[in-house]
This record gives structure tokens, C-alpha cells and sequence, in this order.
């Protein structure tokens, strides 16, 4: 199973401040880990949201929006995509991202073409 583990902006992400070297040293060696467990699929940062847009199309007509985004608790800072056996081994791993950032994580299931299947419950509850 994938699984995204996301973590967010904060105000210093998005005024483009670097982590402090330690932050990334640390989240750095999760990666390291990951990669060694072989469980890692990809792990990217994201630029500050003044440097992105929002898109919207309604009834044709497209809207676009200029960031920066007021709201940074909302803005995804970075994302690591795993492969793993359950939401459990996720979470642990997510656990030592969290840990090494000193912040929380969040922690998907990314759909897979199999949850479409007619006797899967993933969108079940």
C-alpha cells in the first residue's frame, strides 16, 4: 500500500527560510532510512505559496490565484510517498518525521486502481 506522509508550512517556510541545519540533517536521515528500507518511493519539498496559484474552473470559466495563501497552517511544506504493509507501518514511519521536524505530520492512503474494484470498502464510512 502508498501512503503520503505531508508535512505542512509554517511562517518560516513560507517567508523561504531554510530549516535550521539540524531540522535537516534529521529529516534528512529519515529519508536515509527510508530509502535503506527500501520502502521510499519519492520525498519532495515544496516552494513558498507566493511562488504558486490556485486554479479554478467553474461552469468553463477559469479562475486563477495568485499565492501567497493567508492561511500557512493549511499549506503543504513537503511530501514523502511510501510503500509499506499497512497504515500501521506508515504511522511509524511518519512518527520519526514528526519527530524530526519537530511538528505534525500528516499521514494518506494514496488510492490505488484496485480500491475501484466492486467489492473493495475503501470508500466505505
Amino acid at each position: 500500500m502508498r501512503y503520503m506522509i505531508i508535512n505542512k508550512a509554517d511562517a518560516e517556510t513560507e517567508a523561504g527560510k531554510f530549516p535550521p541545519p539540524e531540522v535537516g540533517e534529521a529529516v534528512g536521515k529519515v529519508v536515509e532510512d527510508l530509502s535503506k528500507a527500501g520502502v521510499l518511493l519519492f520525498a519532495e519539498g515544496v516552494h513558498r505559496s507566493s511562488l504558486g496559484a490556485r486554479v479554478k474552473v467553474d461552469a468553463g470559466k477559469r479562475t486563477v490565484t495568485d499565492g501567497p495563501f493567508a492561511e500557512t497552517k493549511e499549506l503543504i511544506g513537503g511530501v514523502i510517498v511510501v510503500e509499506v504493509r499497512n497504515r500501521d507501518e506508515a504511522v511509524e514511519w511518519a512518527a520519526r518525521l514528526a519527530e524530526a521536524l519537530g511538528s505534525e505530520v500528516e499521514v494518506r492512503r494514496v488510492v490505488e486502481e484496485s480500491d475501484f474494484a466492486p467489492d473493495s470498502d475503501i470508500f466505505q464510512n
